[in-house]
C-alpha cells in the first residue's frame, strides 16, 4: 500500500486521463482511472479514495450520480467536477451533492490540485460586466429544466413543450461561452 493519497479519476476521454494521471502522480497522488460510470463506482467501492476528479458528462451518463455515490461511501472524499459542458445548474447541483469544486476544461493539473484542496469560497471572484447572451441563457435554462427532471430528457422535453430529439440536439452542442 502506498503512502500517497488515493485519487479516483473518471472521464471518458482516454488520452486526457492518461495525461492527467501522469501529472497527478508527479504531484504525489496514487491515481486510479475509470473511463465509465460503472467502473468508477466499482473502483470507488474497492479503494475508498480520499480525492476524486470526475467529468460531468461521461458518455451519456452524468458524473453527478458518482458524486452522490462517493459521498455516501465516504463523506470526507474531496471531489472536483471537471467539465467542458459547464452550466450554473450543474455547478449548483454538484456542490449540493458534495463536490468540493467545479472546474471547466481545459484545466491543468495544478488547477485541479488547488481545487481539491480549496476550503473556502472566494469573495473576490470577478463579476462579469455583461449579461449572458440569449444563446447561453437558453442553454443554461435547458440544463436547469433537465436537472429538475433528474436528467430524464423525455420528461424535460415534455416540460419544455419540445420534441425529445430537439432537446437532445440542443444539449449535445457545446455551450456558448457568453
Amino acid at each position: 500500500m502506498s503512502d500517497h493519497p488515493r485519487l479516483l479519476l473518471v472521464d471518458d476521454d482516454e488520452v486526457f486521463c492518461q495525461v492527467l494521471e501522469r501529472a497527478l502522480a508527479k504531484r504525489g497522488f496514487e491515481v486510479s482511472v475509470a473511463l465509465n460510470l460503472s467502473d468508477g463506482l466499482r473502483l470507488a467501492e474497492k479503494l475508498t479514495p480520499e480525492y476524486a476528479v470526475i467529468d460531468l458528462r461521461i458518455g451519456h451518463d452524468s458524473g453527478l450520480a458518482l458524486v452522490k455515490a462517493l459521498k455516501e461511501l465516504d463523506a470526507n472524499t474531496r471531489i472536483v467536477i471537471l467539465t467542458g459542458y459547464a452550466s450554473i445548474a450543474t455547478a449548483v447541483e454538484a456542490i449540493k451533492l458534495g463536490a468540493t469544486h467545479y472546474l471547466t476544461k481545459p484545466a491543468d493539473a495544478d488547477e485541479v490540485v488547488a481545487a481539491l484542496h480549496k476550503e473556502d469560497g472566494d469573495p473576490n471572484v470577478s463579476i462579469k460586466e455583461r449579461p449572458l447572451s440569449v444563446k447561453r441563457l437558453e442553454w443554461e435554462y435547458l440544463q436547469k429544466v433537465l436537472m429538475e427532471h433528474g436528467g430524464n430528457i423525455s420528461a424535460a422535453a415534455r416540460a419544455l413543450g419540445m420534441h425529445r430529439r430537439t432537446l437532445q440536439r440542443k444539449l449535445d452542442k457545446r455551450p456558448v461561452r457568453e
